[in-house]
């Protein structure tokens, strides 16, 4: 599932393998940009902003993607088979002399101005990875609305941008409260949500891994296969922690896991 650090990754892949070179062909499989030509336009660099990426082209063009929940870029070698999906799947390939960047399931692609950005990530919250991350805009963000429970609070990627469902299931856990918690019951919230936002940065950058050889993602420190993570993902297994079983209800339409033990709060139904 693409997060913040899944992000990174790609960015890094797709900027290895196109930055700096012209593109021998460029193929943009959605209605409103099928007849953009890109050939010949050399990619200065790849940056991912949140959960987007930005593929910004010589002549002042940014394509702009996000992976939301099951979009993929993947690069080949030319004499590499293509693999990520079937062939309809596919909405942009952009190629250069010795790698093909294939975008697959993409819901979201378009092509837009460089200085017209900020009309698609403007509106986000400190990028946890990124360069302008600062933990006290981040704390202030998600304190500015006490009332909303910690778990939609932590998806919103005006608050901070990077956080996906696995993480925020797994940063409630840390906080040792409910997704459904207000962020403004959390105990000492002035000095509670400053360290959880901190904590997120470590997690995803402790999980940005190398981009060619991605690791799977681990909150735990444990390393033994179903012990990665605390509670994403381990409905009706034992918690990590206490061993109570860790339950699943849904929040905002999302599959959500909470230990009923280790985190104190309402439930789904408050």
């Amino acid at each position: 599932m693409p997060e913040g650090d899944s992000v990174h990754r790609a960015a890094a892949r797709l900027h290895t393998a196109l930055a700096g070179k012209p593109l021998t062909s460029a193929d943009l499989r959605v209605p409103r940009f099928a007849t953009a030509d890109l050939t010949g336009r050399t990619t200065l660099d790849v940056t991912p902003r949140g959960k987007h990426l930005l593929t910004r082209l010589e002549g002042g063009l940014t394509l702009h993607s996000h992976l939301r929940m099951d979009g993929a870029w993947y690069v080949f070698r030319p004499d590499e088979k293509w693999r990520g999906g079937p062939s309809y799947e596919i909405r942009a390939v952009l190629g250069t002399a010795d790698a093909t960047a294939v975008g697959y399931r993409l819901p979201v692609l378009e092509l837009l101005r460089t200085t017209d950005e900020d009309r698609v990530v403007g509106h986000l919250g400190p990028d946890l990875l990124g360069p302008d991350w600062d933990p006290a805009v981040a704390a202030a963000n998600l304190l500015a609305t006490p009332g909303r429970p910690l778990g939609e609070a932590l998806l919103d990627q005006r608050n901070l941008a990077g956080i996906g469902n696995i993480y925020k299931a797994e940063l409630c856990f840390l906080a040792q409260a409910t997704p459904w918690t207000p962020v403004g019951a959390l105990p000492d919230p002035q000095t509670t949500v400053p360290r959880l936002a901190e904590a997120a940065r470590r997690l995803l950058a402790a999980n940005t891994g190398d981009a060619a050889r991605p690791r799977h993602r681990n909150t735990t420190g444990r390393h033994r296969p179903g012990q990665e993570l605390f509670v994403y993902g381990r409905a009706h297994r034992p918690c990590l922690r206490c061993g109570t079983p860790v339950r699943e209800a849904p929040q905002d339409g999302r599959p959500t896991y909470w230990c009923p033990s280790c985190q104190s709060g309402p439930g789904p139904t408050g």
